[in-house]
């Protein structure tokens, strides 16, 4: 079927190479490869340019890509309209979150929805915010959940919920004892961050800065899990959401330092890309994520 060679020809484009298209899609690569030599034969001319490291479009590639696009696009509305008729949510809905949403949040979230909607076939894909919203422009994301903020014209942008960020520090650490913290107890601390790109690292970033709070050394870690484990340790301070340390806070693990007069805040963004229809399996998705309470 002609969509499927264009959906394979759009997703080797889109990963830059034969083998990982081919994990994605559930083919081996001679398959990938076959659906890209038939493609080629159809349309009459070399559509990529291939080598071991990346594959790169021919100009004639760039043209079929764009109009494949819109063709798939139009090949799943039409699906969607038809399965509308039915009364069923179907399909594939691909999803992207960064890390605290991700691990944290939506899991409880999506088994709800597979429950109520088992037609639909869910994926998860976790990075940080600059990833997530760097994937949904590229459209390869239905709908994403990221931390912080973006005002990027090419996405639709739905407030989701408020997230608490507070300051953890390591069990016994001598401000643990105290029951207002001020910013200037603050100076000179050693702090555990997350890497640039996360909307936890851009957070604290900003407090800090904000704050004129000055380190006395920092540490860099690419996950809230690991920035945790370090605090826990005893490596440091770190502002993280309180949805990560719930439980170690619960128990004992990881102490919170509590800001005199001060609730730090920022907002969880659902965010999909304005030139992707809306199919009735994001619809719904959307839907029953902003019925749920959220705290």
């Amino acid at each position: 079927m002609i969509v499927d060679a264009l959906n394979v020809f759009v997703t080797v484009v889109e990963q830059s190479h034969f083998s990982k298209a081919g994990e994605l899609l559930g083919l081996s690569q001679p398959g990938v490869s076959l659906h890209i030599r038939n493609l080629e034969n159809e349309m009459g001319t070399k559509l990529l340019h291939r080598s071991p490291k990346q594959v790169r479009m021919t100009e004639a590639g760039a043209i079929l890509y764009k109009h494949a696009k819109q063709i798939l696009s139009h090949y799943e509305e039409a699906g969607r309209e038809i399965r509308l008729l039915r009364d069923e949510v179907t399909g594939n809905l691909h999803i992207g979150a960064s890390f605290t949403i991700g691990e944290y949040i939506l899991p409880a979230r999506l088994a709800a929805f597979a429950k109520q909607y088992p037609l639909v076939s869910l994926q998860l894909t976790i990075g940080n915010t600059e990833e997530i919203i760097a994937a949904v422009r590229m459209n390869q994301l239905d709908v994403a959940f990221i931390e912080g903020e973006t005002t990027d014209p090419e996405l639709v942008i739905i407030p989701y919920m408020k997230d608490e960020m507070i300051i953890v520090a390591p069990p016994g650490h001598p401000l643990a004892e105290s029951l207002a913290v001020e910013k200037d107890m603050l100076q000179e601390e050693t702090w555990v961050l997350r890497e640039h790109g996360s909307g936890t690292r851009a957070f604290s970033d900003h407090f800090l800065q904000e704050s004129g709070v000055s380190m006395k050394r920092s540490y860099v870690f690419n996950s809230s899990q690991g920035v945790k484990e370090a605090v826990s340790a005893g490596l440091g301070l770190a502002i993280l959401s309180r949805w990560i340390v719930r439980k170690e806070l619960a128990g004992g693990e990881i102490s919170e330092l509590r800001l005199r007069q001060r609730l730090l805040e920022r907002e969880f963004l659902i965010i999909r890309h304005k030139g992707n229809p809306e199919s009735m399996a994001v619809q719904m998705f959307i839907e029953k994520l902003l019925a749920v309470p959220r705290t």
